[in-house]
């Protein structure tokens, strides 16, 4: 079955190649892409089983060279389930674009253009997830942002283009960082391959090690979105069209977190900064989260709570132990799905009441009950309301750093807990003001009051109110149902999440016990 992995990256490339071919064809786009993105889906669950059914990983060596010197793709328990989940988030979210397109007359994603750049990023997220070396972890970062760059600015309104500069200039920034950050790993050690590193990593003096491992860190907690380096974020992403927004604020940042997991891992065994970390992760959770309680804007209130919640999955990097990283990854799955879906619905909050603002609209619960069931069950998940996901990861996370016991540990879940009620209360306040609120209390009807608000805030939160296709919540109510779907299946998930550690953790200590002099892989 090794023949799947390989099909994982060309799979999206060729139907690139194909709707770029049919620029002026809609509905052959429409159809080329919706197959592209089944196909990616039903390839991806097939490596999902072979992987957990062998319960050894499908590596591929590309162009016919080994290793450490050739490309080396790697699915293992990890990576086939976060492809999984891609799968699922990247063909839904295009199902909500087909429908706001049909709706727009396709003004807001020209199809032309779309298609071909969002299955490039799809081709270029599964490759970072599959990669076995730096450089090719480096090559699909590289794909998914330039597709990013021309997704996030779709439209070319004033907003789009300033923040599609400043992701932009962030963006290269990170990718130099990591490039020197490669450059320095494969002067150190000679190789690039991830195994190989782990392998040789430990003979290097710490210093040495340290200058590496931070620049690693530096590279991918900016794609990460870590405090500091997540001030980008909140401006960058609310700004861009609601399914644009959605897939990046489901999927980009989980690329560098994974990231991260990967190298601390395997890399980086023997040069320890789980204090750093974790001290790391609860500034990003508190940071984050007063954020996000400060906005107004449903966008910008769910980013902040997007880099609050990045902290989460850091905690359980920086334990350093297979429950740890279980509950990562188990967060990390739940949180594209749950993150994803909250950015859809808010899609069709704009589409309803032409505003992302809870000083704009009222009485949608009343106007648009579907809508406000739809807002409901992902804000209780994502605020850790039990029995969702939101709740079992958390605990996992939480009882994970209990195991650990320091006080640091301690200190940084009792910010975790407190930064889970934050995030309720930013929702429950949406909920409240948006879904709840009598509408005959809302600025909506008096034009004096709206244009008043769109001089105090910021005027892109402020929009027309448009029709919404039934595709469009047709999208979200599946996204909402996978993510009841986590719950119920919580169980069979957190023992993948628990073998994928219990993997990882194996891989880092025979690279960590394994001589550079010893036979290679």
């Amino acid at each position: 079955m090794t023949f799947l992995v390989p099909l994982m990256v060309l799979v999206p490339l060729v139907g690139a190649g194909l709707t770029l071919a049919a620029a002026r064809r809609t509905r052959m786009q429409i159809v080329i892409a919706s197959i592209t993105m089944v196909l990616a889906l039903a390839v991806s669950v097939a490596l999902l089983v072979t992987v957990n059914v062998n319960e050894e990983p499908l590596v591929v060596q590309a162009g016919g060279w080994l290793a450490p010197f050739g490309i080396s793709l790697v699915v293992d328990q990890l990576s086939s389930l976060m492809i999984v989940v891609t799968s699922l988030v990247l063909l839904s979210v295009m199902a909500f674009s087909i429908g706001q397109g049909a709706a727009d007359g396709d003004d807001e994603t020209p199809v032309s253009i779309f298609y071909p750049t969002y299955l490039v990023l799809a081709a270029g997220v599964y490759n970072a997830f599959i990669a076995g070396d730096l450089f090719n972890l480096y090559v699909g970062f590289e794909i998914l942002l330039v597709a990013s760059f021309v997704l996030i600015t779709l439209g070319g309104t004033r907003d789009r283009i300033s923040a599609g500069i400043t992701y932009i200039v962030v963006s290269l920034v990170s990718s130099v960082v990591f490039l020197i950050a490669i450059a320095f790993v494969f002067g150190a050690t000679g190789t690039v391959n991830m195994v190989e590193i782990g392998i040789r990593m430990s003979d290097l003096p710490q210093s040495v090690q340290l200058v590496v491992h931070l620049a690693l860190l530096i590279g991918f907690g900016i794609k990460a979105a870590l405090f500091p380096l997540s001030f980008w974020l909140p401006d960058s992403y609310p700004s861009a069209p609601a399914p644009v927004t959605a897939v990046f604020a489901g999927l980009l940042t989980k690329v560098g977190v994974y990231a991260i997991l990967r190298t601390e891992s395997l890399m980086f065994v023997s040069n320890d900064l789980s204090t750093f970390l974790m001290v790391i992760a609860m500034l990003t959770m508190v940071v984050g989260i007063l954020g996000a309680v400060a906005q107004s804007g449903i966008r910008r209130l769910l980013s902040f709570t997007l880099v609050s919640h990045i902290g989460y999955m850091l905690f359980g990097i920086a334990l350093g132990t297979v429950q740890g990283w279980a509950a990562t990854s188990f967060y990390i799955a739940h949180h594209i799905i749950v993150q994803t879906t909250l950015f859809l619905v808010t899609g069709l909050i704009e589409r309803e009441t032409g505003s992302s603002s809870v000083t704009g609209f009222g009485g949608l619960m009343r106007r648009a009950p579907l809508i406000g069931v739809l807002f409901f069950i992902p804000m209780l998940n994502l605020g850790g309301i039990p029995p969702f996901s939101g709740f079992i990861g958390k605990v996992g996370l939480f009882a994970a750093g209990a195991e650990v016991g320091t006080p640091l540990a301690w200190t940084t879940i009792a910010m975790g807990a407190a930064t889970s009620l934050l995030t309720l209360y930013a929702l429950v306040r949406v909920w409240n003001l948006g879904f709840w609120r009598p509408a005959d209390q809302t600025s909506n009807l008096d034009p004096s009051v709206i244009e008043r608000f769109r001089q105090t805030e910021d005027p892109s939160m402020f929009t027309e109110a448009r029709e919404r296709s039934r595709l469009m919540t047709g999208a979200t109510t599946a996204m909402v149902v996978v993510s009841v779907l986590l719950t119920i299946f919580a169980g069979p998930l957190y023992e993948i999440s628990q073998e994928a550690a219990m993997q990882l953790h194996e891989q880092g200590q025979l690279a960590h016990a394994t001589d550079s002099t010893a036979a290679r892989p």
